[in-house]
């Protein structure tokens, strides 16, 4: 990779990373980082009724129309690194070897800040599976003793971007990120995705909702910053300060 900061958004489903952390990419990629998404899965089974409505549908054309979709999505946010591991879904599952690509990935990207899904999910196991994936292949990245003589990975942080029914599944954010400047990047990458249509209004919504709370916490009516969208996350490991 080269001297420029990094992300790595580890994605479950190919439209995960659109819905629920487009923005802080799209303004991320705005900063100068570059940012890396890895789609695990392109959510072919169970996140494509649309498409599997048609008729002569197969799986191999819905994981193409899927792909075409997040590769669009990918291209209005400004990334230029996106990567499909089609590892199935429903269930996703992880061998080995998998997660060992995964954390190659991880010290090849070096990332600044990763991000990925919330820590439970009653409605789709696949995304707290991610998570766990995340935390794992992070772990093992640190390790020195794997790979020996490779760059190992020093502690970036680990943001758990918003599932679909935050009050069922304990997730509690607490940074929230001003995307108004980049929504309609964000917008436009939410458009691509045909195959979820249903999702688009939702989410447009929940980006407002989050910009309330950004103007709320940044000091509200006393002079807080007048946020129109926003994306929340939850932080899983401590915040090392000189100060506060």
């Amino acid at each position: 990779m080269s001297d420029k900061k990094t992300a790595l958004i580890l994605s479950a489903h190919a439209a995960d990373f659109v819905w629920r952390c487009g923005g802080a990419i799209a303004k991320h990629e705005e900063m100068g980082y570059d940012v890396t998404v890895a789609c695990m899965s392109f959510g072919e089974r169970g996140e494509s009724a649309k498409l599997w409505k048609q008729e002569g549908m197969t799986l191999d054309k819905v994981k193409t129309a899927r792909r075409k979709e997040a590769e669009a999505a990918a291209s209005a946010l400004g990334i230029t690194n996106i990567e499909f591991f089609d590892l199935g879904d429903y269930p996703l599952e992880f061998d080995r070897d998998d997660k060992y690509k995964v954390v190659d990935l991880i010290r090849k990207v070096q990332p600044n800040f990763m991000m990925s899904h919330s820590r439970f999910d009653q409605y789709n196991t696949d995304h707290m599976h991610m998570t766990q994936i995340a935390m794992e292949t992070r772990m093992i990245a640190q390790a020195w003793g794997h790979n020996p003589g490779e760059k190992v990975l020093g502690a970036p942080q680990l943001y758990l971007f918003e599932p679909h029914q935050t009050e069922q599944m304990g997730w509690k954010p607490n940074v929230f990120l001003d995307i108004t400047d980049v929504w309609d990047k964000k917008r436009a990458a939410i458009e691509c995705m045909q195959g979820q249509e249903h999702l688009w209004k939702y989410y447009t919504n929940v980006a407002e909702n989050r910009g309330n709370h950004f103007r709320r916490n940044s000091g509200g009516m006393a002079g807080g910053r007048p946020a129109q969208y926003a994306e929340g996350f939850e932080s899983v490991y401590p915040t090392c300060v000189d100060e506060l």
